[in-house]
């Protein structure tokens, strides 16, 4: 089991895992990389690989569900919100002493603060989308989705 990361750990996470360039074809390959580790270790997750303004990869697996699948969106939500993984964001939120469910302004069904979703970041800095995991907890969410982007790097 992973240690939760502090929130300068998830920054520096974010700037250590940035990519050159992305293809659909990178889509497919973190996709199925996470796909095949979750079956070896009998994960039941979601998995989605979104980029250019659509789904480009999804999979579930056997134990996962369909709420799975809104967590996902809520994920990559925050993520294209913020800017950061949404792990980044729960954890800072954390720190300020008030949880995303929490806020008034924020709509709880697109939105959460749970980790998971990592965002697709280019070297130059621009975001492009997010690998999202959902299943397991946070924590180990944000690490196979992080893990899956490495795997094109």
């Amino acid at each position: 089991m992973s240690l939760i990361p502090t929130p300068e750990t998830l920054l520096q996470q974010e700037k250590l895992v940035r990519l050159s360039g992305f293809s659909f074809t990178d889509a497919w390959t973190i996709g199925v990389a996470i796909r095949q580790r979750a079956i070896q270790e009998n994960a039941p997750i979601a998995i989605e690989v979104y980029a250019f303004g659509q789904v480009l990869f999804t999979s579930t697996l056997p134990g996962s569900s369909a709420e799975n699948l809104e967590w996902i969106a809520r994920k990559r939500n925050t993520v294209l919100r913020n800017g950061h993984a949404s792990l980044y964001t729960g954890e800072s939120n954390e720190a300020a002493g008030i949880r995303m469910a929490a806020m008034n302004f924020i709509d709880q069904q697109r939105y959460t603060d749970h980790g998971g979703s990592f965002p697709l970041l280019l070297v130059s800095g621009g975001i492009i989308g997010a690998v999202t995991v959902s299943g397991l907890p946070s924590h180990e969410d944000h690490a196979l989705a992080m893990w899956g982007i490495q795997q094109v790097l």
